[in-house]
Order: structure tokens, then C-alpha cells, then sequence
């Protein structure tokens, strides 16, 4: 059971009441409130009729988090470079699933550039459920990303898989993807909290709603307010499409969180012909952008080919995006 006060000497009293009281408990900040965690809940009637400070606790719940709701913030908008995520225009991510080679990226990025897309994607790192599939190409993909990137003058994101890759990965992108599988990596998401860079956080497979804001928190709580929420669909009992996508989700978050709200289509649904009206309905939705897969020659494409469109869909899909 959570005690929550803004009173710095509410605070110490409580404390001190249950150092000498030899009870089990943790103490930590969240902002200007300090907390104090009693891990045993079928004391709470004592300690309240021995120490009537902790009736005074502040009525503010953290079943969903706190930093990560608008109690703490109305809107946040995150910036790279000259690009604003979360303001008034909804941006664009594309690029393929996997980094193939750097002659492949380099076309692909020049194309998408060419027709307005923002951000550029690229999977290094690459988490098949199948350990015979096609992994990524790693470092070697980072390297590549980074520097069509760099050749192109567009940011770029890809996901981090393993805290171990933090380090080399954290000056080579704009933003680090936290994966769907990843969404409850407790370890990793506590670092990237500790780090200067925005984090694209996706929804994990089956995560609800509350679980999903809570994985954000876990970011925020390390001091990294930069965070972008990702739907991507969400598994339940009809296989025909590869997830179901909760579009309703992203009017529900744009409504508990302060934070930019993104849609991932194609891993929403794994079929290319779903991902342009798609697109339109999340924008109708609120998302502040959508990131697509796509490739110059899907059906060659390394991973996804099904869910990846090609250059002139998605050339019709920004004639209609911006």
C-alpha cells in the first residue's frame, strides 16, 4: 500500500515511525511527491491509529501511473532535430521491416524521403519468434542505419533488444523502439529511463491498456519524459489478420496520457491492402502519426513481406497523409 505526501515532513514522520516500528517498506520520489510503500497490507490499520500522519496522505491513485497521465501534464511534444512529435501535424515512419544491405536502405530511404516521410525505420535487431528466421544484421545494421541516416538527412529509429546494446546503439539513432515483446523488459525499460533519447514504446502483444501506461511509467520514473506510445495491434481469438487492431485504444490514450500516440498498421493487421485505410482511420482516431512498412520489392522483402508496401502505395498514402 502506497502513502503519498507533498509534505516533506509528513514524510520524514512516517518514515521514521516505521524504522523504529522495524517495518518492512521502500521510500522513492516521483516529482515533488514522496513515497512511502508498506509491502504489508493488513497493517494499515495499526499504523494509522499509531501514527495519524499517515491520514493524511494525498488522494492520488498510481494504479495507471501518475507521470504518465494528465494529472502530471496536459500535452508533451517531443522533438528531433526540426521535426515535432505530438504537435499539430501527424508525422510519418517508413522504411523495412529488416536493414537488408546499405545499397537496398539507401534506395528505400531516398524514395521515402523524396515523398515526405519523417522518420526513417530499419530493423537491425530483429526478434522472430522463430530462432531459424532471419535475425537482423545486428551492429553491422545500426552502422548502416546510422549512416544512410546521416547521408539522407533524415532521423532514423530502430529497436533495442538487449540493454548490453545500449551503449553502442544510444549516438547512432534518433529514437530507440522498445519492441511489442519487449513492452514488460522491467531492466531494459529502466535504463532507457536513464538516458537523453526518445524511446518509441509499442504495445505489448496481449498488454492492456493499464499495463502498457505502466511500462511508459517505468520509463519516466528513470527521468525520461520522451516517450512515444505505439498501438500495434493486440492478440485475441481470430487468426485471420495477424493481430486485431484496438483502434479505440488510441482515442482511450490520447484521452488518459499526455503523451504522442502512434499506429503501427502493418503489424496491426500483416496484409499490405489493410494498411491505407488503416492509416486513414487512426489519423481519424488522434494518432499523431503512423509508422508503415515498405520496400521497393515487398515480395523480395527479408521479413514481413506481407504486411510491407510498395514505394507508389505508399506515394498515394502521403498524397493523402499531410
Amino acid at each position: 500500500m502506497h502513502y503519498i505526501f507533498s509534505n516533506k515532513n509528513y514524510y520524514k514522520k512516517c518514515e521514521k515511525y516505521l524504522i523504529l516500528k522495524r517495518i518492512e517498506h521502500d521510500v522513492y520520489n516521483i516529482k515533488n511527491f514522496h513515497v512511502i510503500n508498506i509491502f504489508d497490507d493488513s497493517i494499515k490499520e495499526k499504523i494509522e491509529n499509531e501514527e495519524k500522519i499517515f491520514l493524511k496522505s494525498e488522494n492520488l491513485s498510481l494504479d495507471n501511473g501518475y507521470l504518465v497521465t494528465k494529472k502530471y501534464r496536459e500535452k508533451t511534444i517531443i522533438y528531433i532535430k526540426e521535426l515535432e512529435i505530438g504537435g499539430n501535424k501527424p508525422i510519418m515512419i517508413s522504411g523495412p521491416c529488416s536493414i537488408e544491405s546499405e545499397d537496398a536502405l539507401r534506395k528505400i530511404a531516398f524514395n521515402i524521403k523524396r515523398l515526405g516521410v519523417d522518420i526513417l525505420r530499419g530493423g537491425a535487431f530483429k526478434p522472430r519468434t522463430s530462432p531459424h528466421d532471419f535475425q537482423g544484421l545486428g551492429r553491422v545494421g545500426v552502422d548502416i542505419l546510422c549512416k544512410i541516416g546521416k547521408e539522407m538527412k533524415i532521423p532514423v529509429v530502430t529497436e533495442i533488444m538487449d540493454v548490453r546494446e545500449l551503449e553502442y546503439m544510444i549516438d547512432k539513432v534518433d529514437i530507440l523502439q522498445v519492441g511489442s515483446r519487449n513492452m514488460y523488459n522491467y531492466p531494459l525499460l529502466k535504463e532507457l529511463g536513464r538516458v537523453n533519447k526518445p524511446v518509441l514504446l509499442k504495445r505489448g502483444l496481449s498488454a492492456t491498456i493499464k499495463e502498457f501506461l505502466l511500462s511508459a511509467e517505468y520509463i519516466m520514473l528513470g527521468g525520461n519524459e520522451r516517450i512515444i506510445l505505439c498501438e500495434r495491434g493486440i492478440r485475441t481469438y481470430d487468426n485471420y489478420l495477424r493481430n486485431t487492431f484496438d483502434i479505440a485504444s488510441i482515442t482511450l490514450l490520447k484521452e488518459l496520457t499526455h503523451l504522442p500516440v502512434i499506429a503501427d498498421p502493418s503489424h496491426a493487421t500483416g496484409k499490405r491492402t489493410l494498411i491505407e485505410p488503416l492509416t486513414k482511420a487512426s489519423l481519424g482516431a488522434g494518432a499523431d502519426g503512423v509508422i508503415v512498412e515498405a520496400h521497393f520489392n515487398p515480395e523480395s522483402a527479408w521479413s514481413d513481406g506481407n504486411q510491407t508496401i510498395s514505394i507508389p502505395v505508399l506515394e498515394d498514402i502521403m498524397t493523402r497523409f499531410k
